[in-house]
């Protein structure tokens, strides 16, 4: 299959990179492809706009193509794709799973790439205070009667939408004379600020990192049985890359691999892209100037495509202060 990756392309170039850059890239040698898929959900969009703008500084070209999960592991493992920045687990477990059985694995797994991600059950918060605490309280008739024995979602085929289907079907929690109203993230979340203007009662599928954690007041019911993963619905966000493009570029890899981010930074960067309606160039540029240190961290080790050391180059062309 032939991917029509399409170049990132700089659309603050002229105001926020502003001329050093170009002058670095134009002195580095032959710009080197990296090819990143990007799902179409905010955090993931932010920071991969922010890895490939550090690679473009030290003189890479990186690409970046909107792809779903699915098409994602079969390019990386048809070595059409080099890196990804989204193998949320246990969401993608079984695409996971496929990709590291046998003796032919294509992929190296770098870890996770965010601090705190987690899924689960999310009411406001004076729900909570009411005594819904614990997905254990779901079916509880003074409960389940005022919630309408319905919780919101996203889309169907998504794994959020997997688990919840599997979690009424198997009965837990006593869901299996629940109903699931999966629209969409933007359906979820109206459903959510109507609720909470109304100061009404609604459960829905939530997670973190997503601005939804700090622009609605919100808690995380306890989940006893493991019903969205171990420890509670605690996830792993991990970064792939292909074996092939870590032995060809362990410059480039090792920025990749040093990229993490906790849960409130990500959601930070998802409230600037998705609710604020910036654009991803601007929002990762102006969380590396808030973040100095971190970048630097990013950084460490990694050279310019010339060899030169890294985070001087990238200090000066995005005008990022001293660490």
């Amino acid at each position: 299959m032939n991917l029509p990756l399409r170049p990132l392309t700089l659309a603050l170039a002229g105001t926020l990179l502003a001329a050093p850059l170009a002058v670095s890239v134009a002195q580095a040698a032959e710009p080197e492809q990296v090819r990143f898929s990007v799902p179409a959900w905010p955090g993931v969009t932010v920071k991969t706009t922010l890895a490939a703008t550090l690679l473009e500084t030290l003189g890479y070209e990186p690409q970046l193509q909107e792809l779903g999960a699915t098409i994602t592991y079969e390019a990386l493992n048809q070595g059409e794709l080099d890196a990804y920045l989204a193998a949320w687990l246990p969401a993608q477990q079984g695409m996971y799973d496929t990709s590291f059985e046998g003796d032919d694995v294509k992929l190296v797994d770098l870890g996770t790439n965010v601090d705190g991600a987690r899924l689960g059950f999310a009411v406001p918060t004076y729900l909570y205070e009411a005594g819904l605490t614990s997905a254990e309280d779901l079916d509880k008739p003074e409960f389940a009667d005022k919630l309408d024995r319905t919780i919101y979602s996203i889309e169907v085929g998504t794994g959020m939408s997997d688990t919840l289907n599997e979690g009424v079907e198997n009965d837990t929690y006593g869901l299996g004379d629940w109903d699931l109203s999966e629209t969409s993230t933007p359906g979820m979340l109206s459903a959510v600020d109507n609720a909470l203007n109304r100061e009404e009662w609604i459960v829905f599928a939530g997670w973190t990192p997503h601005w939804m954690n700090i622009e609605y007041d919100v808690k995380y019911l306890t989940d006893t049985q493991d019903m969205w993963g171990p420890e509670g619905g605690r996830s792993d966000v991990r970064t792939l890359v292909t074996q092939t493009f870590a032995d060809a570029n362990p410059n480039a890899t090792r920025l990749i691999d040093q990229l993490s981010f906790t849960a409130e930074d990500q959601s930070a960067m998802i409230r600037g892209f998705s609710y604020e309606e910036q654009e991803p160039e601007e929002v990762a540029v102006g969380w590396m100037r808030d973040n100095p240190a971190k970048v630097k961290a990013f950084l460490d080790g990694v050279t310019t495509r010339e060899g030169e050391p890294a985070w001087p180059a990238v200090q000066q062309a995005l005008e990022i202060p001293d660490a």
